[in-house]
């Protein structure tokens, strides 16, 4: 990744490079679950006071995954928002199908 991805379409085919190792892609779907599990209860709880928990919990497995598993750096210290769109991105596409987890 030596220059600056231009495209949002060009990120998520390295995105997915940077995802092949399935226990790193099992830590990443179960994190970005749990922070959709997470908002549904703080919304439905009205505990708006510890919303910042939402970034510890899918960080934690997803760089757990690049760290341990993927041996490589996470997009998203380059990258935030495409990085954060992509996490949900392979998650839908987990859940219907058009990835492997």
């Amino acid at each position: 990744m030596a220059e600056r991805i231009k495209t949002y379409s060009e990120f998520y085919k390295f995105y997915l490079t940077e995802h092949e190792n399935k226990t790193s892609r099992r830590l990443h779907f179960i994190g970005t679950g749990l922070v959709f599990i997470e908002i549904v209860l703080l919304s439905m709880y009205n505990m708006w006071g510890i919303w910042f928990v939402l970034p510890i919990t899918g960080y934690a497995f997803a760089w757990v995954g690049h760290f341990f598993f993927e041996k490589n750096k996470p997009a998203t210290f380059k990258y935030p928002l495409w990085s954060l769109t992509s996490d949900f991105r392979l998650f839908f596409e987990i859940l219907i199908g058009k990835q492997k987890l």
